[in-house]
């Protein structure tokens, strides 16, 4: 019942509303934003509420070591169990662990094939049969479209549904119209959902500048800045 109430609770459910529902399997989504606005927030709460409904995860960390990506859902489902006043959670906990591999690149060591080897050895051949791919600190400056193919064809191929986080440079020209940041935007055709984080004076805003085949621009979501959690 503990899982249940968690899942039902979630506020992935209401990001997963403002898009038309969660992405399937082949699907790739980003969250966008400056540096250390909330994407890695975002993500991990993707993340966990996938571990929640016994899906299994990858997260791949391009900026992050293992250490810290722990303490980021360490400290979310904390957060977010305080929030539902939850308690004797130890055995969901363990049960989040063991569905999850948590995997560490150097963007600048390695190739896009390498990294799609690496991922399809993991779930094949590691016999870790992920469901969802969760890719945090991507630049995608130095990515090109075939990267993006690879990735989406490997997504259909073994049935995964895919998030990135996308950071985007400060300065003129960051966004393009209707907040399509410039960084993404050779690579719009590969994305079904682009959420844009937006600092306000009391909150992170989410806008949803590509929702499905759509483009709207509008969200009621936000993040708390104190938890990072999304309302």
């Amino acid at each position: 019942m503990v899982k249940e109430e968690l899942i039902r609770q979630s506020p992935v459910r209401v990001l997963e509303a403002s898009i038309k529902g969660a992405l399937r399997p082949g699907e790739i989504g980003v969250i966008a934003s400056p540096n250390g606005v909330g994407k890695t927030s975002v993500l991990v709460q993707i993340a966990l509420d996938q571990l929640l409904q016994d899906r299994k995860v990858i997260h791949v960390s391009f900026t992050q070591h293992n250490d810290y990506v722990l303490a980021w859902y360490e400290s979310i489902f904390e957060e977010f169990v305080k929030k539902q006043g939850l308690e004797s959670l130890q055995q969901v906990k363990d049960d989040l662990v063991k569905n999850r591999v948590l995997m560490h690149f150097n963007q600048c060591g390695i190739t896009g094939d390498q990294i799609l080897r690496s991922l399809k050895a993991m779930i094949q051949e590691g016999g870790f049969k992920a469901e969802a791919l969760i890719i945090d600190g991507y630049d995608f400056a130095r990515a090109t479209p075939g990267d993006l193919a690879g990735l989406k064809t490997l997504a259909q191929e073994l049935g995964l549904s895919v998030w990135y986080s996308c950071n985007v440079p400060a300065g003129p020209g960051a966004y393009g119209p209707g907040k399509i940041p410039a960084v993404i935007k050779d690579y719009l055709d590969f994305v079904k959902a682009l959420i844009v984080l937006e600092p306000q004076a009391d909150h992170i805003a989410l806008s949803v500048p590509k929702d499905r085949e759509s483009v709207s621009g509008t969200s009621a979501l936000r993040l708390d800045p104190r938890t990072l959690l999304i309302r």
